[in-house]
């Protein structure tokens, strides 16, 4: 039998998405030796979670990032709209918050992750390993002891004080571990595509309600990444007829000429997102704490998955980096974690599972379908519930702000 390599460390990190690269970057900071484990190679993946809000850019340049995160390919979105009947409606607008930032970045999230990575690898006591996919998890009596990975120069034990997972939504260590997953609200789907953008299209970011669906437009410099949320089950409908029919499903709700769709050639232009809604019933277990989608996966509505996720990793760095650089993690102090992040989780869950249930008699029969959410229909009349909502979707329940000892204690 082979000889398993073995590496000590003080916190592994399963997961090398927002979450787990931002607690792995300040943590490093912080002076914590940190080994984040990412099982692909790159970070080069489509229509994965793009939106870098304000609460984020705070922590950004909290940490004296901003000037060179801005530096990055990206566009900027002050307000959130959405067309309502051929009417233009602010749904979010971000102008009042108390940040620095007012507005929502779009950039890939493969540069965000690249800057992050490089930054956080100016830190000696930080390491990334790519192309480690988790095949166990390591234990040493009931307390979690560290993950066992498979990397391309073979089978690798990382032994840890703190294990971490931060991998998603389809999270392998929380499954390992044998943590109690709780699910909310009935599943749906978003259909991702790329069309290109033109003279004469929305000159903003903005959803549209339809008739009979949602229609999202994210704008990406050059093009549109446009999103069609259907109810669970209806894309594999869609694949038993033709791409033309789905084209036709596409021109009843996009706000884009109809001969634009004509760029959707076949079903491997398209990408598809299972919406769903769950949280753990209690993150954590001795040695091990979940964050982000790991933890709670959320809809797209809003794109605050990432958000959540950066504000859980900020909370987890504020709490631990001292008692992990002293050697006394306890569980309580796993706990804190969870009990400082559990209320904006279910707040926002709650909200989004508000948001969703307001169609659902539409949903039941399309008949007699009536258009936007009663949300949107709420700020359509109320136009000052659109800065509410900015601040909701902008800052989140609970903002966090990273303390100072984590910002200064470390050194490059």
């Amino acid at each position: 039998m082979d000889e398993i390599d073995t590496i000590k460390t003080t916190c592994v990190i399963a997961g090398g998405g927002p979450a787990g690269l931002m607690l792995g970057y300040l943590l490093a900071r912080a002076g914590v030796g940190v080994t984040v484990v990412e099982k692909h190679g790159d970070f080069l993946r489509d229509f994965r979670g793009d939106t870098i809000h304000p609460s984020t850019l705070e922590v950004i340049h909290q940490l004296g990032l901003e000037e060179a995160f801005l530096k990055l390919p990206h566009t900027r979105a002050p307000k959130l709209s959405a067309e309502i009947g051929g009417r233009n409606i602010t749904i979010a607008d971000f102008s009042r918050l108390p940040v620095r930032n007012r507005f929502i970045a779009f950039m890939p999230q493969w540069d965000f992750l690249n800057f992050i990575a490089q930054e956080a690898e100016r830190f000696p006591n930080f390491r990334l390993l790519m192309s480690a996919k988790v095949t166990e998890v390591l234990s040493e009596g009931k307390r979690l002891a560290g993950l066992a990975v498979e990397t391309p120069e073979g089978l690798l034990h990382i032994r840890a004080d703190l294990t971490v997972a931060a991998d998603g939504r389809k999270s392998v260590v929380r499954v390992l571990a044998g943590l109690e997953v709780e699910s909310f609200g009935n599943p749906s789907e978003v259909v991702w595509m790329k069309l290109s953008k033109q003279p004469g299209d929305p000159a903003e970011t903005m959803g549209h309600a339809g008739p009979r669906q949602g229609f999202v437009l994210i704008d990406r410099g050059d093009y549109w990444q446009c999103g069609y949320v259907i109810r669970r089950g209806t894309y594999a409908e869609f694949r038993q007829g033709t791409v033309e029919d789905f084209r036709d499903k596409v021109r009843d709700v996009s706000p884009l000429p109809p001969e634009r769709v004509e760029e959707i050639r076949d079903w491997n232009d398209l990408s598809l997102l299972q919406v769903r809604i769950d949280r753990l019933k209690k993150w954590w277990r001795p040695g091990l704490l979940c964050i982000g989608d790991a933890a709670h996966a959320m809809s797209p509505i809003g794109g605050v998955g990432v958000n959540l996720a950066i504000q859980d990793a900020v909370a987890a760095a504020n709490l631990l980096a001292e008692p992990l650089k002293a050697g006394r993690l306890s569980d309580a102090d796993l706990a804190s974690v969870e009990k400082r992040r559990l209320f904006p989780t279910k707040a926002t869950q709650k909200l989004q599972l508000m948001m969703r249930s307001s169609r659902k008699k539409d949903q039941d029969d399309d008949a007699k379908r009536k258009g936007p959410p009663a949300f949107i229909r709420g700020i359509a009349r109320f136009p000052l519930l659109s800065h509410l909502a900015g601040r909701l979707i902008g800052l989140g329940f609970r903002m966090e702000r990273v303390r100072a000892q984590v910002i200064l204690s470390g050194s490059v």
